[in-house]
C-alpha cells in the first residue's frame, strides 16, 4: 500500500507559480510511476505529467509543457509539480497518482491516488 498526500495548492494569479508536492508513505517510489492529474469544475480527470522512474521518462500534456516540471526528491519520497506561468485553464483539483505501469498517461493504470489538492489562477 501507498499512502499519498497532496499539498502547496492555493489562490494565485495569471502568470504566477505554484509548487505542488505529493508526500508518499508505506513504500519508496523508487518502482511506481508517479502522475499529476487535474479535474476542472464540469469535466473529466485529464492528465497533466508522470516520471516514469525507469528509466525516468517524463511526459507532459500539451497543455502545460514548457509551463510544468515534474520532479522527485528521493530523500523525501516526495514528488513535486512545479507549475510556472499559470494560466486560468490551469484551474482544477490536481491529483498526485501511482502506477505500476512503465510508464502511462491514462489514470486507468493507477493504483494509488492522493486527496487532491486545489489550484485557483484569478485573472
Amino acid at each position: 500500500q501507498v499512502q499519498l498526500v497532496e499539498s502547496g495548492g492555493g489562490l494565485v494569479q495569471v502568470g504566477d507559480s505554484l509548487r505542488l508536492s505529493c508526500a508518499a508513505s508505506g513504500q519508496t517510489l523508487g518502482s511506481y510511476t508517479m502522475g499529476w492529474f487535474r479535474q476542472a469544475p464540469g469535466k473529466e480527470r485529464e492528465f497533466v505529467a508522470a516520471f516514469s522512474w525507469s528509466p525516468g521518462r517524463r511526459d507532459y500534456a500539451d497543455s502545460v509543457k514548457g509551463r510544468f516540471i515534474i520532479f522527485r526528491d528521493n530523500a523525501k519520497n516526495t514528488v513535486y509539480l512545479q507549475m510556472n506561468s499559470l494560466k486560468p485553464e490551469d484551474t482544477a483539483v490536481y491529483y498526485c497518482a501511482a502506477s505500476l505501469a512503465v510508464y502511462s498517461p491514462f489514470s486507468t493504470a493507477y493504483v494509488y491516488w492522493g486527496q487532491g489538492t486545489q489550484v485557483t489562477v484569478s485573472s
